[in-house]
Order: C-alpha cells, then structure tokens, then sequence
C-alpha cells in the first residue's frame, strides 16, 4: 500500500473504510505526478476557464449548449448551494440520480467541489436497489432529476442515513428546488482543499452475488485516466466533439463522456436516449469525432451508412462494454477506412487499460496496455501462463481495485495483482484477445448483470418454485437474460406466464436485467448437496 498523502476530508468514512494494506494492490504513478492537493472539479471547470478555454462549448444537451465558462459558473452556483443550503461536509457521500445531461454532469462537478463523495446511479435502478447503495456507502445527501423522484423517495423513507433529498431539473429550464438554492449564489467558489488521495467517488458494480460492492477512486485517479488512456490513445484535442452511450453513472461513461471532454478543453454532446437512431442523428448534427458505445449500435450504424448515413466526422470509434466481434471490426474498417478501438475496462480499476491503437489494431483483439499498465495471464494458482494459453487476465499500474469495506477485495487482488474476472489469452507478439468472463456475470448489450438480482426477483412471484439464471449467446446484444424457471404447482407453461414474469422482474429491478427468454422445466439439474449447476444449462 502506497503512504497516503494529507486528506481533506472532514468527514473521514471513506479513508477509515479503504482496504486493509496487505489487501492493496500494487500502484505505480511513474509519469503521473500530480500535487498533494487537487480537487477534479476544478481541474475540469475552472482552470479550464484560466487556461483560456472559457467561450468554448463544454457541453451540450436538452436543446442547448454550455461554453466552460458557463459551466464554471453553474457549478460553483451549485456548490455554494450544497454547503450554505444543504449542509453539505468535505468527505459526506452525496447520490445522484439521473438520465445522461448536463445538469448530471453539472451536480457532479459541483459535489466534487464541495470535498463530496459522488455516487452516479443509474435512472434505471428500484427502491430496493437504491436503499442498498444507501446503506453500503452510508449516503447523508442525494441529488434527484426531479423526472426520477419517486425511487429515491421510497428508497429513503427509513434510512438511518438518507436525510436530505433534494430534486434538480435535468432539463434546460433550470426550475426546481436545487436549481433555485443556486440562483442567487456567487460564480465564484473556492473549491475544497481535497488531497489527490481523498476519496471522490465512489463506482458501484454488482458481482455475482448480487451483493453491491463500491469501488473507491481518488481525485488523481480521475485525471489518471484522461492523462493516460485519452491523451495516449485518444490523442484529444480541444476540437473533438464526443458522443456515447454509456450511462454516466458507470466509470465507463462517466470517463469517455465528461472527464475526457473536458481535460482536454472538448465538447460532449450528452443524450437522454442514446439510442443508435439518435447518436446517428447527433454524430451528422454536430459532426461527432469520438464516439464510445457497445458493438450492438456499431452493426446500426453500419446499416445505417448503407442508406447515407453520414459518419464521416467520426475519426475514433470506441467499443467496450462486450466483446466486439471480427466481423463487425471489419465491415467498420471496410467503410470508413479507420479501426475500431475495441478495450476492456472494468470499474474496479476505473476504465480502460487494454486496447488497440489506431496504428496496431486488429480483429477479435483486444490489443495491449495503457502506458503505465501491465497485463500478464496466470492460472487458478495464481502462477505466471506462457504465451497461448488461456487463463486469468491479471493487470496492475496506476490505478487498481479499493472496494469499500468489503471481503471481496481479496478476490479480486492476488499478489498485488488485479484480477479482473476475465478470462483471456496472449499471443506471441504480446496482444492480448479476449475468451470469456470468468464469472457468472451477464454481458448484455454492454450491462452487467448480475444473475442472482433476477433470481432473488422471479422468486419473489408467487407462480416461481425455483430458478436459474444464467447469459445466453446472442448475436446482437452478446448475451441475454435466460431463466430456467420451475413453475409452481398448477401454473400453465405458456406464453401468458412468460410475459408475466418479464413484467414482474422488470418492475422489480432495473429494467435491463429482465430475462428476454424464460425457459420452463419439471426439475433444475442439481449437485448431490443441492447445488443448482448452472452449466448444464449452459450446455
């Protein structure tokens, strides 16, 4: 474990709650040298302005765009706001709730400012799954799109924690009760004095037992990846415009659609509905550059510029989030003339430290590592493989896996080594090419799905005996949902039934882990001590 430099933090939860060091992983910050006191907020908003990038667009969303300046200005009006107004303390975890706008990305710069803890949720997420969060990062505040109220409100009803709700408008029309907190207060804000190893945020990513474990990132790890994955890679200039699905309450979409726009004095143009048609329609508007989303919008896209679609602006083509295919690399290839940079990520070590290169880039490879990382794989023993054999990707370098107070840190960390859950392999020149997740985690469409989530929910309908979850291949989304359900006694095993049980689950839980195939059974194969096996099904 690395020695910590001074903190910030008044309220200290989230340093006391660090792994212990023997559970650390190794880091290395050879070219990363940042000062002992840096507060990301800032870095993106205002010293942006100072660096003379204040007329430029910043962001743009919901009908209009925002220059840094503006930006600035919002943010430090918000942040005033969260301290006078809302209490908000230096190291207090703060929840935001809402779709992919500027006024999300407005909350977060703001409570970063502020010395806050920032937890990004998805819009998406249930009562249930939110009072989890709550209760595993011990939340005191939580800034609601005022669309998305009524989950968050059932969600704090009885929390110990959870004491002040308050709603933004994620629209342009800036008219709800946090929007006016902060209209009357100054632009300027003297962001907290935050230590580059104070905690900012905190990434939550359900493993395979559903259970939600926080990932924790400091304030230099934020600029780790801009500095390296985006500047390396990337090469992002002032006059990129980027667009992308990825929700901003992933590390992912928070990384390719906010931090490394504004590093580097770009624009993002940010949709509420990323759906292929619409990032079409945004990437011809605006003459998008960079663009992240998952394979499955690439093959829309690609059949899209069969019909004249114009995608010509875009000059990177990010995919993350399921493997991308040989096929669809090559068609892009074929009608662009440029690569496809397919990379693997994951929210333990915050974004992506593998990936192709515009100038080595290949087919169904995932290529090799981000300036300042190294990737090797080992077998079950945790010892070194040769070349060409499949095993256990393991990575380290200037970023690595912190869960907040969780036993499952000894998992992921072996040796000082991150291990990512994923199986790959490496080839004689050094590439690295992706086999398949090691765990029971579902791939869909660029989600992970945790499979006990949608068994605990299918079990909790009345018609349900017992489940199994597990990822099906299919050749759209990479995986979907299936359930192998064992009705109750009788409960007809008919269509009227699966469409039942989707609807249940999907007014459960998040929508986009309902099971897309329900598969009925008279008995699920089990292990002699009752174990359900789950490759049988598979197979």
């Amino acid at each position: 474990m690395q020695q910590l430099g001074p903190s910030g933090h008044i309220d200290t939860y989230s340093r006391d709650n660090l792994p212990p060091a023997d559970q650390w992983p190794l880091i290395d910050l050879s070219g990363f040298d940042y000062p002992d006191w840096i507060n990301v907020g800032a870095e993106l908003t205002d010293h942006m302005v100072e660096r003379g990038f204040g007329d430029r667009n910043a962001l743009i969303g919901n009908g209009r765009a925002r220059t840094y300046k503006e930006l600035a200005d919002w943010t430090n009006r918000l942040a005033h706001a969260l301290v006078e107004v809302y209490g908000v303390k230096p190291g207090n975890r703060i929840l935001i709730r809402s779709a992919n706008n500027p006024a999300m990305v407005a909350c977060w710069l703001a409570a970063t400012k502020a010395g806050a803890v920032v937890v990004n949720t998805m819009p998406m997420l249930r009562a249930g799954e939110l009072a989890a969060i709550v209760d595993k990062a011990e939340i005191s505040h939580a800034l609601c799109d005022t669309r998305l109220m009524d989950e968050l409100v059932a969600a704090a009803k009885g929390s110990r924690f959870l004491k002040t709700v308050v709603g933004f408008d994620g629209t342009a029309n800036h008219d709800a009760e946090l929007d006016r907190a902060a209209l009357t207060m100054p632009v300027r804000f003297d962001a907290v004095r935050t230590g580059r190893d104070d905690v900012a945020l905190l990434g939550f990513t359900s493993g395979s037992t559903g259970e939600p474990k926080a990932t924790m990132h400091f304030h230099r790890d934020i600029l780790i990846i801009a500095d390296g994955y985006a500047r390396e890679v990337l090469g992002v200039t002032p006059e990129d415009v980027f667009v992308g699905s990825p929700p901003l309450a992933f590390t992912f979409g928070l990384g390719g659609m906010a931090v490394f726009p504004l590093r580097f004095g770009a624009s993002a143009v940010l949709l509420e509905n990323a759906s292929p048609p619409s990032m079409i329609e945004i990437i011809q508007k605006h003459r998008a550059t960079i663009c992240f989303t998952a394979p499955t919008a690439y093959r829309v896209m690609l059949r899209a510029m069969d019909e004249g679609a114009d995608l010509s602006s875009l000059r990177a083509a990010i995919s993350a989030g399921e493997t991308l295919p040989g096929p669809v690399y090559e068609e892009w290839m074929a009608k662009t003339g440029k690569p496809m940079l397919d990379g693997i990520g994951s929210t333990e070590m915050l974004h992506i430290f593998i990936t192709n290169r515009f100038d080595d880039s290949h087919p169904a490879c995932t290529g090799r590592p981000v300036g300042g990382y190294r990737a090797k794989i080992v077998g079950d023993d945790g010892q070194d493989l040769p070349r060409g054999e499949m095993g256990r990707l393991a990575v380290v370098g200037p970023t690595g896996c912190r869960y907040l107070a969780d036993a499952r840190q000894r998992d992921y960390v072996l040796d000082g080594w991150n291990l990512t859950g994923d199986t790959f392999v490496q080839d004689e020149d050094g590439r690295f090419h992706f086999a398949a997740r090691s765990d029971d985690i579902i791939l869909s469409s660029g989600y992970n799905i945790a499979g006990p989530d949608v068994e605990a929910a299918l079990l909790a309908h009345a018609d349900v005996a017992e489940c199994a979850v597990i990822g099906a291949p299919d050749p759209d989304r990479g995986q979907i949902v299936q359930a192998h359900v064992v009705l109750a006694e009788g409960v007809a095993p008919d269509q009227a039934t699966i469409e039942r049980l989707q609807r249940h689950v999907r007014d459960t839980i998040a929508p986009y882990k309902y099971p897309r195939s329900v598969v009925f059974h008279t008995s699920l194969p089990k292990t002699q001590t009752g174990k359900i096996q789950r490759f049988r099904l598979r197979e």
